[in-house]
């Protein structure tokens, strides 16, 4: 059975880590203050008759060292923390946004010479990033799936510059209950960031191909 690391318990990670034990993934959740804070999450997730996966607390750097497929879902202010070596040769999603209230103004992103995941990359130079759940409500991942084939499912887009683990990372939002819009590189990421027509409307994959097209970058306009 395919372990899931996540790092980050906030929205994003507990939404992913309830969806991914419910579609029958391990699940090892982290996040900066300690395993011990996450006992009543655990207990939460362990709780839900849909669950099929187990799930544990543990440190950042043991979710990351026990996951076949890594979640960084932490605060970008915060990714100079995420461990590097226990990441290294994995897979990693980045679901990060850039909010300069909250992280503080970022020059390369203020202008965009750089985006969120190619931040991500550029700290986890051994990793294989892919950029994934950064334009998804966390209510959506548990609120939105269905099977596949089913008529206008729910989209989600992924960016990555390896494009085997887009492939590994595009069957885990298949197994969550989500269709997949490739939008290719890393540097096309910025297409579902926030402030564009992808980020967090309901689309299906036609949809958000349509919005990610339409996306305008500052310096585009």
């Amino acid at each position: 059975m395919t372990t899931l690391g996540i790092i980050g318990a906030g929205n994003i990670g507990t939404a992913l880590a309830q969806a991914a034990t419910d579609a029958g993934y391990d699940v090892v959740l982290s996040n900066s203050r300690g395993p011990e804070t996450l006992a009543d999450l655990v207990s939460a997730i362990e709780a839900r008759p849909s669950r099929r996966g187990q799930v544990r607390a543990a440190t950042p750097a043991e979710a990351g060292a026990a996951g076949d497929l890594v979640v960084v879902t932490v605060p970008l202010k915060a990714l100079p923390d995420v461990p590097v070596e226990p990441l290294a040769g994995k897979v990693v999603i980045d679901t990060n946004n850039y909010y300069p209230e909250r992280d503080g103004h970022i020059a390369a992103l203020d202008d965009e010479t750089t985006t969120t995941a190619e931040m991500a990359q550029e700290h986890l130079p051994r990793s294989r990033v892919v950029k994934a759940f950064n334009h998804v409500y966390a209510a959506d991942i548990t609120g939105r799936r269905t099977p596949p084939g089913t008529p206008h499912r729910r989209a989600l887009a992924i960016a990555g510059d390896d494009a085997s683990a887009r492939e590994t990372v595009a069957s885990f939002i298949d197994d969550l209950g989500f269709d997949v819009v490739d939008l290719g590189p890393l540097a096309e990421g910025w297409r579902t960031q926030r402030d564009t027509p992808g980020y967090g409307p309901d689309l299906d994959a036609d949809g958000l191909r349509r919005a990610a097209a339409e996306a305008k970058r500052y310096r585009d306009t």
